[in-house]
């Protein structure tokens, strides 16, 4: 039995996770359950898996939900290094995943890890500790899982990794037809159901700029080895090209289950038959097409800060975060979200080796910075 945390259980990753659970009653248990502000759906949760630990990003929210007299509050951090914690699901979204992350990491557990901010915040400082306290870190993303799944058996040197991107909700359509999208319409993705933040940086292509980030940091790959083709069907979620040119792809219908059951028992794989299976006969012929970076600014701005270091890409990931929620709420339009982000990246000033407690500061920074830019 492997007895799970899993910190935004209330979110589209943690909720398949916990669907993951149900399929697995005699090898999974929830020991741990952390949410944000959904505490309809988390109390509902509590009761169907009877955690011990329960963890709430609102305090005052702890009087609104009841749990069993088994089961007590914690923080994140603690339910993340709680002794009775064999597997971290770091399904939170944004700079949240940050502390438990590397609270987790000094404990020496395993996180299976959905949170590609806390990797594009302090990719650094994550991998570097994570090495050092040998905690695995177990991609849940379905690219990463994907190269992740590629690499397994292989000694020879990585020539070349192909991330691959849908394009988005908005894939073809002209900066004239962009400034008159709705949010609605953003968070209509072609080929996945995600939650809302990254669907929408999916049609930004920002998710895929973090993606480069998170397998940078990951793998040890370096930029320029890491190339995004557009695959409009979704199907391959990577490619990795050796050095003698073999290539190999990992293949599956665009579903986070299986990248999530994979974590959850690496190194084993595990017969569900509820999860969706490719079939070629039936498929829809596989094509490519190059990025245009024209049609993606956010992505050419993520790579730069990036490549920049230091807390560019912190910044960044802030800026981003509160552009999206202003698009969402109606409060600017899609393009305004580039516009935004690009204005916060300009007012930076860096900072020389930035250590944690700078990276935090250049985040609160930059959530000020991006608000006070559409007052």
């Amino acid at each position: 039995m492997k007895r799970l945390a899993i910190l935004g259980s209330t979110g589209s990753i943690g909720c398949q996770t916990l669907e993951v659970v149900r399929a697995f009653p005699r090898d999974l248990q929830v020991v741990g359950l952390g949410a944000g502000n959904n505490l309809d759906l988390l109390a509902r949760q509590i009761q169907e898996f009877r955690p011990h630990l329960v963890s709430c990003a609102s305090a005052p929210a702890r009087g609104l939900v009841p749990i069993p007299s088994e089961c007590r509050w914690a923080s994140a951090e603690e339910m993340a290094t709680h002794p009775d914690v064999d597997l971290v699901v770091m399904a939170t979204v944004g700079r949240a995943g940050l502390a438990p992350t590397l609270a987790a990491i000094a404990a020496h557990k395993p996180i299976a890890l959905a949170n590609k901010e806390v990797l594009v915040m302090a990719g650094e400082v994550i991998s570097q500790e994570a090495q050092r306290q040998s905690a695995p870190l177990l991609p849940i993303d379905s690219e990463a899982s994907a190269i992740w799944q590629c690499l397994r058996g292989e000694g020879q040197e990585v020539r070349r990794i192909m991330l691959t991107a849908s394009g988005g909700a908005f894939r073809g359509r002209s900066p004239q037809e962009l400034e008159r999208v709705t949010p609605q319409e953003a968070l209509q993705h072609p080929t996945w159901k995600m939650g809302k933040k990254v669907t929408v940086d999916s049609a930004t292509l920002m998710n895929k700029a973090f993606e480069v980030m998170e397998i940078h940091w990951l793998f040890g790959v370096p930029w320029e080895r890491i190339q995004v083709v557009i695959h409009p069907q979704s199907i391959i979620h990577s490619l990795v090209e050796f050095a003698d040119g073999s290539v190999k792809a990992q293949l599956s219908p665009p579903d986070m289950h299986l990248p999530i059951q994979h974590a959850l028992f690496y190194p084993e794989r595990r017969t569900n038959l509820s999860l969706p299976r490719f079939d070629p006969l039936a498929s829809s012929p596989l094509t490519f097409e190059p990025l245009v970076p024209e049609r993606y600014p956010c992505f050419t701005l993520a790579l730069e800060a990036a490549k920049r270091g230091g807390a560019w890409p912190a910044v960044l990931a802030a800026a981003d975060e509160v552009a999206v929620d202003l698009f969402l709420t109606g409060r600017m339009g899609f393009l305004d979200i580039y516009r935004l982000v690009a204005k916060v990246l300009e007012r930076h000033k860096p900072v020389e080796n930035p250590s944690l407690d700078d990276l935090l500061a250049a985040d609160a920074w930059a959530r000020e910075t991006a608000f006070a830019g559409v007052r």
